[in-house]
């Protein structure tokens, strides 16, 4: 009899769960994906991606070439009714549609965590897909362009005045990377110096980094703060209607770009399902990665792993969760797929337990952070551990190649700084002909 596995997400947790249970079983387990892209997003590459130091086609892993002997099925997952073993799943084109399974395996990740300011989700942009990465890559350069032929001065200051919120991990490696390429990009337009550029990030806490403890965030605040960076402290956006920023230390001043990375939070697709949930909307799950009620019970034919889940960290002194991050995702990843074709073979299953190795950061070109099993590094040696630990992990040789192609060829050149702010409105063009 044929066992139905569908996997609900095909970000790290989705890829690596099918490819290992693909390995473990044989024809008798049918697997099946879903993901509203077709591709993975390897996400600590987006920073480098928005500064033109990797292809963004090279920052993503297509999942159809890669999954061979899955099926992949490109929609959005509409409702989740466990007990009857269905999941409703609608597409761009209208093509709905019911999916039976015998295992789940819930792999949804996270999305933006915003808050109800005015204007944000008018003004905002986020920073957690490649297609935004290429857009605020495109809305820099291009803003530099713009302000670079204009004479009015306040239009220049606010089209020079790129703000980011959220101090943590992925925001002050965005907002690093970025503000590295307008510096670089400022050889192009001589009209304009870098005391025109004007970088703003708002984090509400005391630190940023607060991943990297004390030293490496105070570290990397006085990194920032030398290249001219302003960074707040304790500060909250509190409207950003039409650009006009307003911030909790009253500060006020206008931007034509502002980028938010401040948290993330589980799919709320979960929200529509019948399975057991934590305080913070994510998937109960137990050390074996099996979906667990809230006493503990197995939920019998539901897995989970990644951002959506709430697993034990079973390295820390309980109740303790894994953070976040795509080194447990993907860890999580191959002890599921693991544990799910030991179950389906019969035999024990085990707890996943693994001890953080470590953080990195980019700070930009040759600049870092990094704390890895308690050694600290910056500048240049941390930035080159930061390339050397993704390269590693990124999946598949071909992107691994790719990726040390896009920086061996960045040696010899320097980066290619065009803005194709158009690519967001391919049909301008035709329609201003076509009315004209």
């Amino acid at each position: 009899m044929t066992t139905r596995v569908l996997v609900l997400g095909g970000g790290y947790v989705g890829l690596y769960t099918a490819l290992r249970l693909r390995r473990r079983t044989g024809r008798d387990v049918r697997i099946m994906v879903v993901d509203r892209r077709p591709y993975m997003t390897y996400q600590p590459f987006l920073p480098e991606t928005a500064a033109g130091s990797i292809e963004p086609r090279h920052a993503v892993v297509p999942l159809r070439p890669e999954m061979k002997g899955i099926k992949v099925v490109q929609g959005r997952v509409a409702e989740i009714r466990h007990e009857q073993r269905e999941v409703d799943i609608t597409s761009d084109v209208g093509d709905d549609r019911t999916i039976h399974y015998d295992e789940l395996v819930v792999a949804l990740g996270s999305v933006s965590r915003t808050l109800p300011i005015p204007g944000l989700a008018d003004f905002g942009m986020g920073f957690k897909y490649v297609e935004e990465a290429i857009n605020l890559r495109n809305r820099v350069l291009g803003r530099l362009s713009r302000a670079a032929s204009t004479r009015d001065p306040e239009l220049r200051r606010r089209l020079l005045t790129f703000v980011f919120v959220g101090g943590g991990f992925a925001g002050v490696e965005a907002f690093a990377e970025t503000e590295d390429m307008a510096r670089a990009a400022l050889r192009h337009h001589p009209e304009l110096s870098p005391e025109d550029l004007r970088f703003v990030m708002v984090e509400m806490m005391p630190r940023i980094l607060p991943e990297m403890g004390p030293e490496m965030g105070e570290y990397t605040l006085g990194e920032l703060r030398e290249r001219g960076m302003e960074v707040y402290l304790e500060t909250k956006l509190e409207s950003c209607v039409d650009g006009r920023i307003e911030l909790s230390n009253g500060e006020r001043f206008e931007a034509d770009t502002l980028v938010w990375t401040a948290g993330v939070k589980p799919s709320p697709v979960l929200a529509k399902s019948d399975l057991p949930l934590g305080e913070k909307g994510h998937v109960i799950a137990a050390p074996t990665l099996q979906v667990t009620d809230s006493d503990g019970a197995i939920v019998r034919g539901a897995w989970a792993a990644g951002d959506c889940a709430q697993v034990p960290d079973l390295t820390k002194e309980q109740p303790a969760y894994c953070a976040p991050s795509a080194q447990h995702a993907v860890r999580q990843a191959r002890h599921l797929g693991d544990n799910l074709a030991r179950h389906l073979n019969g035999k024990a299953l085990e707890d996943y337990k693994h001890h953080h190795l470590g953080l990195v950061a980019s700070l930009g070109l040759n600049k870092g952070v990094a704390d890895v099993l308690g050694v600290k590094l910056r500048g240049w040696p941390a930035w080159f551990m930061h390339r050397t630990y993704h390269m590693a992990q990124i999946p598949t040789f071909n992107r691994k190649a790719r990726v040390v192609l896009d920086w061996t060829t960045a040696v010899f050149f320097r980066r290619d700084l065009v803005s194709m702010g158009r690519i967001h409105e391919p049909r301008r063009a035709f329609k201003e002909a076509a009315e004209s």
